[in-house]
């Protein structure tokens, strides 16, 4: 099945650098004020889900779901839900980390809960990709640092090879951020290996040019 991606409202400074994570048959979900990056993303919705507190609904043929204003579920994570029942495996949110503490953290947490669900999820932004770790990862030298953080609970049975910074057996608390700014080994593929537990992963991408 294709991926799911859910374009939230956060900004979004480099529209061309967002794009290149796109693929041609991704199913787009735009999330009320996520609207306005359509044009500037090159795409158009396949759904809309939003209360519409902070962008007009359209009233357009694209399917829309219209939500109460007082609700449990943010926008994004109502999306999140809907991509969940419609049966896809990977999901990519975008416009998801922005201004708002509140809204990045908690679009953080629905990693989380996709990967507890068993799905492939990560969120894309200017400078980063971000995803949960919970058995193994491969970060390549695009990326110009990673950083390896338990932000729930503790990890344990880490290793990291192909790094500047190795680990071998070693666990990671919550409580603080160790395994901030590595970098990948010139010409190498560091190899992340988690027995237990999960680590956020993020990917400090190189600026283009």
């Amino acid at each position: 099945m294709n991926r799911c991606v859910i374009i939230g409202g956060a900004g979004i400074a480099s529209p061309a650098h967002i794009r290149s994570f796109l693929r041609d048959d991704d199913f787009m979900i735009f999330c009320d004020c996520g609207l306005r990056h359509a044009e500037a993303l090159g795409r158009e919705p396949d759904l809309i889900v939003g209360d519409f507190d902070s962008y007009e609904n359209p009233h357009s043929e694209v399917p829309t779901i219209v939500l109460p204003h007082e609700k449990d579920d943010t926008d994004t994570a109502y999306a999140v839900k809907e991509g969940m029942r419609r049966g896809f495996e990977e999901f990519l949110l975008i416009g998801a980390i922005g201004e708002r503490f509140d809204h990045s953290l908690g679009n953080i947490q629905l990693l989380y809960m996709l990967d507890t669900a068993g799905k492939k999820a990560a969120i894309a932004d200017d400078y980063s990709l971000i995803e949960v770790v919970s058995d193994e990862a491969f970060v390549t030298d695009e990326a110009e640092y990673f950083s390896l953080l338990a932000i729930s609970g503790k990890a344990e049975g880490i290793s990291i090879t192909g790094a500047k910074y190795c680990l071998s057996d070693a666990s990671l608390d919550s409580d603080f951020p160790l395994g901030v700014s590595n970098e990948v080994l010139p010409g190498q593929t560091a190899h992340i290996c988690v027995k237990s537990g999960r680590l956020l992963l993020v990917r400090v991408l190189r600026a283009e040019g």
